[in-house]
């Protein structure tokens, strides 16, 4: 019985070994077919998924404006905590108060790219980069301020 268990481990180690090992000899055989990409060499060139997940942007326009009201309510949907957004009172011209963001602050280093940040903005003021060069010595340097200085909110964008 034992000798029987023996000989069919072998078997079916054989078979799984030439099983897995059939696509590299094709490879191996028909070298033009590689679909590896040589990165970095082609930094050029690399075109990345629509679906890719790099990292968290607040696009502005030409004149410096975003879409957020600062509402908070990607800070609230996040996970771990990886977004802070401070905010200050602005007053308009008609005398009413309004809040308005100050700094929107993105912690890289504790984001999963879970997505639910984009998902709860109501304004749609924040997307998914694609950038994912993130490597970086200090991990100071993966703390971003998404805004850009001086800029203000888009008009026709409201809470």
């Amino acid at each position: 019985m034992f000798l029987n268990e023996y000989f069919t481990t072998i078997f079916k180690s054989i078979k799984s070994l030439l099983t897995g090992m059939k696509l590299t000899g094709y490879y191996f055989t028909h070298p033009k077919e590689i679909v590896t990409e040589e990165y970095p060499d082609n930094r050029a060139t690399l075109v990345m998924h629509d679906r890719f997940k790099g990292e968290v942007i607040m696009p502005h326009n030409e004149n410096n404006e975003h879409r957020c009201t600062g509402c908070q309510s990607c800070e609230l949907a996040c996970p771990n905590g990886s977004i802070k957004i401070i905010t200050k009172q602005e007053i308009q011209a008609d005398g009413k108060k309004k809040k308005r963001i100050d700094t929107w602050v993105y912690h890289l280093d504790m984001c999963t790219m879970c997505n639910l940040c984009i998902i709860s903005c109501p304004s749609a003021a924040i997307k998914m980069g694609q950038n994912f060069e993130h490597s970086v010595y200090d991990k100071k340097q993966l703390k971003k301020i998404l805004n850009n200085n001086n800029s203000k909110l888009m008009e026709g964008v409201e809470e």
